[in-house]
Order: structure tokens, then sequence, then C-alpha cells
């Protein structure tokens, strides 16, 4: 018997005697493991070693997977945030699967194991992400050349004849953005550089946002690309059709298991987005992240800002902004369950900056709200898009803080929610509910966009280990939280809670820490002292009772995110900081014996003792009530921490 094998049903009675409708694992795809004979330097969720990983995560008892952004990438730019929009990223192709004759046997397996076999060194935990994507490319390349060469003559019903067919239905389906992210591509072979503005040709840099009077000339330039760079086009929709294939085999899989599948609605743009679609954006400015608690300096993005003369036509029916907003929740409704909405500052009132300044920290610094500066000096143009008066600032502020602005009347709340009501209208007509939307709001939550939220009813992120336990009102405080937040230990772009809890326990942090999670966990005065003590010593200990604070406490939707669960120590991504280390962190391959053996050492977070000080914390009589649980816990919690 496997040592989580009657863990499943105990976590979800456990979960709802405390009302917590989600326990979320959260992981980008190149942290998923990988097989021996299929790993190239980086996961991908739909690899056999994925396959293994979502069972595990299914059998501890997790109801759902938080992915981050799966759109392509460049080589030297592994951020999931910078990202496409429309085309997923080709290097999550399972090309273990392209071996199979279920799959057209594209790929000789020798061929897989020969470029596997060249991969350099590496430490297990780390992705080797310049060597993935050329192997990758080289061995999607070598797919498309054989089915290419063989599927004209495929007999009717075979399975290469059944991808032949898929890929027509698919290519026709999205032809639109199909074209242009394959466009991009050919262009930038053609012009021998990857970013747009460096293209030689002007009419080539604006053939999707032509000048007055190129209209023509660009329609025309379109058709002669399509002519010359046909072969270019059609084996980038023959990659997206694999992996758009094989996430659509994935979301099936995971319903059987009982696992919700989580998407990620980013904020940013890759660069095929940002040509094709430059007529959207406004010229002079650009979007970052203001000062704030995480970053006192701000962060200068690069992003292009959405123009909100764009919003509505004239007849007041949804303008060309809009209905791009549409198309990209819309498809990505399709393909998840639920949505996490990246920085929805963004979409509510955006904190933008000019384009162009030679010192661009300098300039986000002095940036502004897209929508909140009616009258300020140094951005007159954004009087134009002004939502808020003059007379409704809190000029003693600055202007980045939550409270710049201090009242709206619902009409203007309605105006601020215009970008994020597109997202709210998708998912209901997709079926989902608020619940299945996921806000990323951290530190800042500008009074706009806290109208905006509480008119839909949705909840915040609170990343509980950057919680100020010397301010009883800190929004990271768990006890702040409300049933809609989700509640977290640490999510992508901070410490695992375990660097942290050794930190704390080095430097006597954990004894603050301590004392206030015994008073959230041990209702009883009798004992508190000594269970404080314990986790002050402990790191262990500690970490495991920060994971039930978030069990215990009112929000209905717990996320964790997979660096914590497997007791991970190193960082997988540090925000304002390009290097190869970041976005590298990733699953080993003997995760599950290693799981085992840090949960022997208390160096693993342990779902069953946490629930167990969850169960309890809410005093002796609901304990009392849940007795049997309590004992099924602490048993499973021995038998999986004891198993071989």
């Amino acid at each position: 018997m496997q040592p989580f094998d009657s863990q499943r049903p105990l976590v979800a009675e456990a979960l709802a005697a405390l009302g917590i409708r989600d326990l979320v694992l959260s992981l980008h795809d190149p942290s998923f493991p990988g097989l021996p004979d299929e790993d190239l330097g980086r996961g991908s969720p739909y690899s056999g070693g994925a396959r293994a990983f979502l069972a595990f995560a299914s059998a501890l008892g997790f109801t759902g997977v938080q992915l981050g952004p799966q759109g392509m990438v460049s080589e030297d730019n592994p951020s999931p945030y910078d990202s496409t929009l429309f085309s997923r990223n080709p290097l999550n192709v399972s090309l273990e699967a392209l071996t199979q004759e279920a799959h057209g046997a594209l790929l000789p397996r020798a061929r897989l194991l020969e470029l596997r076999a060249l991969r350099p060194e590496g430490p297990a935990d780390r992705t080797q992400h310049g060597f993935a994507f050329r192997a990758q490319t080289q061995l999607l390349q070598e797919a498309w050349e054989a089915f290419r060469a063989r599927a004209p003559q495929a007999p009717a019903g075979s399975p290469l004849a059944a991808l032949a067919a898929g890929l027509d239905r698919f290519a026709q389906q999205n032809a639109d953005w199909l074209e242009a992210d394959g466009l991009y591509g050919a262009l930038a072979q053609l012009h021998g550089r990857p970013y747009w503005r460096d293209w030689p040709e002007p009419l080539d840099r604006r053939l999707h946002a032509p000048l007055p009077g190129e209209e023509a000339a660009c329609a025309a330039r379109r058709a002669q690309l399509r002519a010359l760079c046909g072969e270019a086009l059609a084996q980038h929709a023959f990659g997206q059709y694999l992996v758009h294939a094989q996430h659509s085999d994935l979301r099936t899989r995971l319903r059987g298991w009982g696992l919700k599948l989580f998407g990620d609605l980013q904020i940013g743009y890759a660069p095929q987005d940002a040509w094709a679609r430059q007529a959207l954006f406004l010229e002079r400015y650009l979007m970052g992240a203001p000062p704030s608690r995480t970053n006192p300096e701000g962060q200068p993005w690069n992003y292009p800002v959405l123009d909100p003369a764009q919003y509505a036509a004239a007849d007041g029916t949804p303008g060309p902004v809009l209905r791009f907003m549409r198309a990209r929740v819309q498809k990505l409704l399709e393909e998840f369950d639920g949505v996490r909405v990246d920085h929805p500052h963004g979409l509510v009132d955006a904190w933008v900056y000019r384009a162009g300044a030679a010192d661009p920290h300098e300039a986000v610094r002095a940036g502004a709200r897209l929508f909140s500066s009616p009258d300020l000096p140094e951005h007159p143009e954004l009087a134009a898009w002004a939502v808020a008066l003059p007379e409704q600032l809190q000029r003693s502020l600055p202007r980045h803080a939550d409270g710049w602005v201090r009242a709206l009347t619902a009409a203007q709340v309605r105006r601020y929610a215009t970008l994020f009501d597109t997202v709210l209208e998708a998912v209901r007509a997709h079926g989902g509910e608020q619940g299945d939307v996921l806000c990323e709001v951290l530190s800042t939550q500008p009074y706009p966009l806290a109208r905006v939220m509480a008119q839909h009813q949705l909840g915040r992120f609170r990343v509980t280990q950057k919680a100020d336990l010397g301010n009883p009102a800190d929004v990271y405080r768990s006890e702040n939280a409300r049933a809609p937040d989700w509640v977290m230990l640490g999510n992508h772009d901070t410490p695992p809670i375990w660097r942290l809890a050794e930190a704390w326990c080095k430097s006597g942090a954990a004894q603050a820490q301590a004392q206030y999670l015994a008073e959230r966990l041990w209702p009883a005065r009798e004992g508190r002292e000594d269970f404080a003590r314990r986790l002050a010593e402990d790191p262990g200990a500690l970490v495991q009772a920060k994971l039930a604070d978030l069990l215990a406490c009112p929000a209905q939707h717990v996320m964790v995110f997979f660096a914590d669960l497997l007791g991970l120590t190193d960082i997988y991504n540090a925000p304002g900081t390009v290097g190869a280390h970041n976005w590298s962190l990733r699953v080993t391959p003997d995760f599950a014996a290693t799981y085992r053996e840090r949960l022997a050492r208390a160096r693993a977070l342990d779902l069953p003792r946490a629930l167990v000080l969850a169960l309890r914390a809410r005093g002796d009589t609901f304990a009392a009530g849940h007795a049997g649980l309590i004992a099924a816990l602490e048993r499973q919690a021995r038998q999986a921490a004891s198993a071989d």
C-alpha cells in the first residue's frame, strides 16, 4: 500500500469541516519533473514526469493546480510573464508522445535519446533552458518534416490521418492569432533580428498598424508574406496544434483525478503581441509597478498600455480593446477551469510612466495612475482619461498610495471596472463562479481596485510570510482574511518558507512568530507557552504551524507553492533581477521518496498534521465533534512519515 493512498479522502473531509473550498498547488511549466528518457532539461505539464507528480498531488489531497502563463518564450528570456498571449509554448510538447504509434510516430525514440544524451551535466533541481530550447526546436523541426512527408499518404483512420485532420480544423478555427505569431517568427528570421523594433523594413514593423494611407501597402505585404512564408506559417500551426491537443488531454486527466486547473491571465505582453496589436496601445506610456512595500523603488516593466479611447466604439458598442480582451479571456477559459488575474491593478488603474525615458527607473517612480490623474502638471495627457475628480484625491499622500483616491460614485466604479468586468463576464459565460477568479492583489490595493473587487465580491492574496506581527491591521495577517481571499505561505516571487524559518530561528525572530501562532492555534491558555517554545526552537514545527494558520483562518481558498510543499530552500524568482538562476528551480525525478524522507524530519509540508492543528484551533467542542477525523489524520501522518 502506498503511504498516501488513504490521505486524499481524509484531507477532503477535513477541508470541508474547516470550510475550505480550494487547496491548490502552484507551479510553472518548466518546474515539472521529467522521466530520464524524455527530459531535455526543462519540465512540461504534459510529460510522463508531470503525470506522476500530478497524481502524487492528487493523492496528497490537493483539489487544484495553478499554472503560470503558458505562452512562447525566447531563448534568452524564460520568464513566463513575458510570453505570448495566444500561442502556447512549443517547449511544452511532450516529444516522447511523438515517438508513439498512437501519435503518428513522427520521431524515432533513438533520436530523442540521442539529444537527451547531449544535455550538459547539471543539478537535477535546475532547468537548462538554453539547451532545452535548442534541442526541442530541432526535434520539432524533424517531427514537422516527417509529418509533411508522410501525412499525404497516410491511410484513412490512421493516427497520422487523424492528426492531419485535427490540424486542419485547428488552423481554420484559430487562423487570426496563428498567422500573426507565425509571421512574427518568419520576419524575425527574414531580418535576422528577433525584436521587431530592430527590423530594417518600416512597413514590416507596422504590418498590423499601418499609418494613414499605408493600409493597402500593408495588406499587399501581408499577402506577399503569406506566399513567401507559407511553410513557416504551416509549421507554426503544427507546433501549436500539438501543444494545444496535449493540453486538452491534461485537462481530461486532471478531471479524472478530481483536480481543477487554473490558468494565468498575465498583465504583460510578448514582443509578438506588442507588434501585432500595437494599434491598441498608447504611444507615450508604458506600464510598471509603483513604489511599494515589497519593491520601494518601483519596477519599470516596459509593458504597453491599452488605449482607453478604444475601449468603446462611437456607438457605444465594444471597441477594439474590449474585443481583444474578450478574445484573450475566452480562449483562456476554454482551456482552464479558473483564472488567476495577474496584477489586476493594470486592468483597473494601471501605474504608467513615460516611454523612451533615459532612466526608466526614475521614470517609473515619477509615474501616475492612468485613470486617477485629473490635473497632474507632469502628466497633462492623463487628464483626458481621468475617472477620479480633483476633489476626490487625498493630496497629502503620494499618488501611488492606496488612499490617493478617497471617494468614488457607483458610476465611476463602473468606469474603472470596464476591463475587469470583461474577465468576469467571460467567466460567467463559461459557467464559472467568482471563486474561480484569483486576484493577485498583494501589498497594495488602491481604492478604485478595492471598490471594483468588492463589487464582484472577490478576495485578495494574503501572503502570511510577509505579515507585520506588530500591526494588528496588517493585510497579510491571517485573521484579517475574509472568506473570498486566497491565503498562502509564499508564491513564486518570495523566498521559500523553509529558508525564512531557518533564518527566523537563527536570528531570534521566531519568538514573535511562535507567540503569534500559539495564540492563533492553541485556544486554551494551558500549554500555550510550551507550544510556542517548541515552535520557536524548531523550524519544522514552525512551518507546520504556519500552514495550519492558513487552514484555520476565515479564507476559503489556500494555495501552496511547490517549493514550500517539498521543503526546498532555493529561491525560484527574485523580482527585479535578471539571470539564469531565475525561473529555473524544478521538481527532481525522485520527488516522492525525497518528500517522504523530509516528512520524517518535519522538513516538508505535512497536510494531515497541519489539519489536525487547524481543527483543534476551533476549540474543544469543535475538536470533540471531529475526534474520529483527527485520530485518522494523526495515523495518516505517522504512516506517511515512516513509510520506506
